[in-house]
Order: structure tokens, then C-alpha cells, then sequence
């Protein structure tokens, strides 16, 4: 018999799953209540503190988006760092391009790892398997400020949680500051802001934080139907490159073909169209 899971991200505005079957997974960790179970509509989730991190239907917008964007119109990233992302769904994706040397997942909870690993293996069992994948179970924060990861990575994705608890600090100048120090040249650094049409003001204080401390940066779009309320907007910042430029896009469709990446959301047309901005959005973001 089936039972309700509601989510309250956002205040006056909720979302309902029809869960299916007993918890997968229940346990409260050293740093957040974990719940996995199956669903009707959405697949299996995972949420942590009973806010929806993943689901199997549809985490292909997100990870492909972070991932495939940056590292397509880049064109030659070699060492890809992950912030979070204890799911490796990220770490997959990243993965499924051959020519990366390293992908360093730094993930602050060991249960979220473990656990995914036993029950999210549709979406995560080749990167747990490729010898390229490097996870540390450490404070990401810490781990960007130490002195041998200056201009190490090419790619740093922050796939954080809101900014309440111990992710506060993901959403703070300082980050920013380090993820910058640690990028090598050329590179990007692409974050998850939450969904604008219920939390504009993050993805707009987001924003100007990453102006005072990058040259560059912007926003954009992707759709996840299980993050309720529309797009959702993921940030890029980089020091000397400018990620949506159109004169990087000539080559695009060569690029990913020739990677022969399987994808479920990502085409070349969707990585043009994701920096296409609706008009109340392109106005708030406006410099």
C-alpha cells in the first residue's frame, strides 16, 4: 500500500509523491536525516533532511547539464572536481568522457555515498567502477583551500544543497574565492541555484557575489521536473573564459558526436537553448 511523501522547500507551496512500497533506506547520519524509496511517477529518490536530491527519472537534466555543458565548449578538461555530489550521478556523466585523467568527488558524508552506491546503481555503478574516479570523504570547503589544489582542476562543479546547515558555507565570498584559486587557466566552475521562480533572490545574490570575485559569469537553464517550480538555474564563473559563447558553438556537434556520449537530456541544441533566459529572469539577472 502506497503512502505520501511531501516535500516543503518552499514556504506556502508543497510537493506530494506517492511512494511505493516500504523505505529503501532510512538512517539519520552524522549530518542529515537519509530516505530512499521507490516512487510511482519519479523512480527512486533520495532525500536528505526531506528535501528531494535525485530521482532516477529525471537527474539527467541536471548532471548532464552540468556536466556536459562546460565540458563540451571547453573542449580539453583533463581534471574535473565534484563539490557534494555523493550520488556520483555528476561523477558518471564526467566520466563517460575519455579523455578526463582524474574526476575528484569530495563528499562531506560517508552514509550518502554508501548508500547510494547500493541502491542507485542504474545511475552510478560505471563511475564506481572506473579507475578514474577518486572519491574523498572530506569538507570540500577545507579541500579547495589547501595549497596543492591551486589551478589544479579544469572543471569544478558545486552540486550543493540549499544554503541551510553545513552547506552554508558552500554560499559564502570565501567558497567563491577558493574555487576560483583552484581553477586552472581556462577553466570553469558551474553551481546549482536553486529554482528562480521561488528563490530568485539566491540565484541573484549568487550573482553578485561571483562578480566580485570571477571576470566572468553567468546563468543557465535546465528542467528537472522533480526540483518543483519550473527551471532550474545553474551558475558558471571562470577567470578568462566566457562559457555560452556562440563562437565556441561551431564545433559543438562534432565534439559530441565523436565522444559518442549517451545522453537522455543533453543534445547540442539543448546546451545552445539552456542560455536562453525568459524575459522576468533575463531582467533580474540583467547587469
Amino acid at each position: 500500500m502506497s503512502h505520501p511523501f511531501t516535500e516543503k522547500l518552499h514556504p506556502g507551496f508543497y510537493q506530494q509523491m506517492d511512494v511505493d512500497g516500504p523505505l529503501i533506506a532510512h538512517e539519520k547520519s552524522q549530518y542529515q536525516d537519509i530516505k530512499i524509496f521507490n516512487t510511482k511517477r519519479n523512480g527512486r529518490v533520495m532525500a536528505l533532511d526531506d528535501i528531494v536530491q535525485i530521482t532516477t527519472r529525471d537527474e539527467c537534466g541536471y548532471s548532464e547539464m552540468l556536466t556536459h555543458v562546460p565540458m563540451l565548449e571547453h573542449g580539453q578538461m583533463r581534471q574535473v572536481m565534484i563539490v557534494g555530489g555523493g550520488d556520483l550521478a555528476i561523477a558518471e556523466e564526467a566520466l563517460k568522457h575519455r579523455d578526463i585523467d582524474e574526476c575528484v568527488n569530495v563528499e562531506i558524508d560517508a552514509r550518502v555515498v554508501d548508500l547510494c552506491r547500493q541502491h542507485f546503481g542504474e545511475i552510478n555503478a560505471a563511475a564506481f567502477a572506473d579507475p578514474r574516479l577518486k572519491i574523498l570523504i572530506d569538507d570540500a570547503f577545507a579541500y579547495l583551500g589547501a595549497d596543492e589544489n591551486r589551478e589544479r582542476f579544469d572543471l569544478i562543479i558545486a552540486d550543493r544543497p540549499d544554503p541551510v546547515g553545513p552547506a552554508e558555507v558552500l554560499f559564502g565570498d570565501t567558497f567563491y574565492q577558493r574555487v576560483r584559486d583552484a581553477l586552472a587557466p581556462g577553466g570553469f566552475a558551474v553551481f546549482q541555484n536553486g529554482v528562480p521562480f521561488f528563490q530568485l533572490e539566491e540565484l541573484t545574490g549568487t550573482l553578485e557575489q561571483m562578480k566580485r570575485t570571477f571576470r566572468y559569469c553567468g546563468v543557465y537553464l535546465a528542467v528537472v521536473p522533480s526540483y518543483i517550480g519550473g527551471f532550474m538555474a545553474l551558475t558558471w564563473a571562470s577567470s578568462d573564459s566566457v562559457l555560452g559563447d556562440p563562437v565556441e558553438w561551431g564545433g559543438l556537434e562534432e565534439r559530441f558526436a565523436a565522444r559518442r556520449l549517451r545522453t537522455d537530456y543533453y543534445t547540442p541544441a539543448m546546451h545552445k537553448a539552456a542560455f536562453a533566459l525568459p524575459a522576468w529572469l533575463a531582467r533580474a539577472v540583467a547587469p
